[in-house]
């Protein structure tokens, strides 16, 4: 009972700390240490459907100037009606031979506009209805908006890196870097911080992340063993031994198909 309380603690604070990286990335991704997201934004989109693992890995740059490494995996899947699931697992040492524990799971539909977040510790699956649809890009794409424009920061630069194939889908790739000045850098000289990422139009993902800062590490996320074939549709359902809990505010709840179950 205590291991399995601890277990859910530090599963709530890997979901926090994803979090308010996905948060940082999107207001400033080269500002601050970089952290796990809790694996790639899966776009739901019709009629793409494949399973992929993701691998992500992380250098982490301390003040004495040592560093370290972790790792993680996890599995991701969409059908042909665009749903899509995505998983966090347990951030391990790099060198750990370990199979990462699973934390959690979440389930989107993009007809009802669902989530259903299925927790392996208590058995819980709490669903709400999104207020609005999901992008059908990943939202961290910020090429989208700069390539080919001019950059409002002479210290900014985007790079077309152009086409390449990774685990046999077509990809196109850009680069941003940004050098930080010696006064804003926190060191005596000036600082290149870079950001990449290979897109892959046929899937809607990001194959590709790459995010390095000298200051404070690097982290890579790389999608493999992509499958184009449909997914097991039990990837999608909630397991018959979960509890449902709908967590939709009130004002919600005529919106949605979301109800409690005893």
């Amino acid at each position: 009972m205590i291991r399995t309380r601890i277990l859910i603690v530090i599963a709530v604070l890997v979901s926090l700390f994803g979090a308010m990286h996905v948060s940082t990335a999107q207001n400033s991704a080269m500002s601050s240490a970089p952290a796990f997201s809790g694996g790639v934004f899966v776009t739901p989109v019709p009629g793409a459907p494949f399973t992929a693992e993701v691998e992500q890995y992380m250098t982490q740059v301390l003040k004495d100037g040592s560093s370290f490494q972790r790792k993680t995996t996890a599995h991701i899947a969409r059908d042909s009606q665009g749903r899509i699931r995505n998983e966090s697992h347990e951030v391990l040492p790099a060198s750990s031979a370990r199979k990462p524990v699973i934390f959690s799971v979440h389930i989107y539909d993009p007809d009802a506009r669902l989530n259903t977040f299925l927790n392996p510790y208590t058995h819980i699956a709490r669903q709400n209805t999104a207020d609005h649809p999901p992008a059908t890009e990943p939202p961290g794409n910020w090429w989208v908006r700069m390539v080919g424009a001019p950059s409002p920061d002479p210290n900014q630069q985007v790079q077309d890196l152009g086409s390449s194939v990774m685990e046999g889908t077509d990809v196109h790739g850009f680069r941003r870097t940004l050098t930080v000045p010696a006064k804003a850098s926190g060191t005596d000289r000036p600082v290149m911080v870079t950001d990449e990422v290979w897109y892959s139009e046929e899937l809607h993902i990001n194959l590709l992340t790459k995010h390095d800062d000298p200051r404070t590490g690097a982290l890579t996320i790389t999608v493999r063993q992509i499958n184009p074939g449909e997914p097991d549709v039990e990837l999608f359902a909630i397991p018959p031994d979960y509890k449902l809990v709908d967590v939709t505010p009130p004002e919600k709840e005529s919106s949605g198909p979301v109800r409690v179950e005893p």
